[in-house]
């Protein structure tokens, strides 16, 4: 099969999705996962040009699985190669994992040669805040959706993802973070929806004195919170800021933006 790079985003998107779906289990990425994104590196690296953003996205999740594993010299080694290949997310590059580097002069000087638009930056900071209402999203949820008697399935609703062009690719890299952690969360509240919704199944069919009445009232108040996770998701989608520049130029200074959170 021929590598494209549609192909290859996909893989992406894979990877982060199993890396994040074992995370919540309380399971460290392996060998495995690094091995993944370094085959992605090597297969993007022959697309050329077009493969470029994706040989980024490989060294960013390759410098994420470091910081898991605390390993700093490699996570300056990845990000650097990273930003070489075209990532700019500096919006990341200020969250609590990665802070204790922002003293090392190896971290500042790639971050140094970061380029990046204001209208991108915009959709940075979206993104990441998109990640963080995502979780807490699932986990108040969660906590809705313990004791229902009903055999519904809530969906966990998700944002529209950014349609505009980006100004530079790095924003791609991001899109994917986020498509992913979409996936992953949305898969762990089906599972459990799923396993709540067949109990309840087997319960009200040997219960003879399964309450009927308080399953509906449940499927109606689910019902209802649904329809407000979905409607608040929609008002999320991004709007871009009028007159936003455009110009590409170096990435605010370390410490300058405040983590979304």
């Amino acid at each position: 099969m021929v590598d494209t790079v549609n192909s290859l985003a996909t893989r992406v998107h894979e990877l982060l999705v199993g890396i994040m779906t074992n995370a919540a289990a309380g399971v460290m990425p392996g060998r495995d996962a690094a091995a993944g994104f370094q085959d992605v590196v090597a297969r993007a690296t022959v697309l050329g040009p077009d493969g470029t953003w994706l040989v980024a996205a490989g060294h960013a999740s390759l410098a994420g699985l470091a910081i898991a594993h605390g390993q700093a010299d490699q996570v300056v080694f990845h990000l650097d190669a990273a930003v070489a290949a075209g990532f700019n997310d500096c919006v990341a590059l200020h969250g609590p994992p990665i802070r204790p580097l922002h003293a090392d002069p190896r971290f500042r000087a790639l971050y140094q040669r970061m380029r990046i638009t204001a209208a991108d930056l915009d959709e940075f900071l979206w993104l990441h805040r998109e990640m963080q209402i995502m979780a807490q999203d699932a986990q108040t949820a969660a906590v809705d959706n313990i004791g229902r008697l009903d055999t519904g399935v809530s969906l966990l609703p998700q944002a529209p993802m950014p349609t505009r062009e980006p100004n530079t690719p790095g924003v791609l890299i991001t899109r994917i973070d986020l498509a992913a952690s979409q996936t992953a969360l949305q898969q762990t509240a089906l599972k459990a929806e799923f396993q709540r919704s067949s109990g309840n199944t087997s319960l009200s069919l040997i219960d003879d004195s399964w309450d009927y009445v308080r399953a509906r009232s449940d499927a109606w108040h689910a019902d209802e919170l649904d329809s407000r996770r979905l409607r608040a998701a929609e008002a999320r989608a991004f709007v871009e800021r009028p007159g936003a520049d455009t110009t590409l130029v170096p990435c605010p200074p370390l410490g300058s933006i405040p983590y979304p959170g």
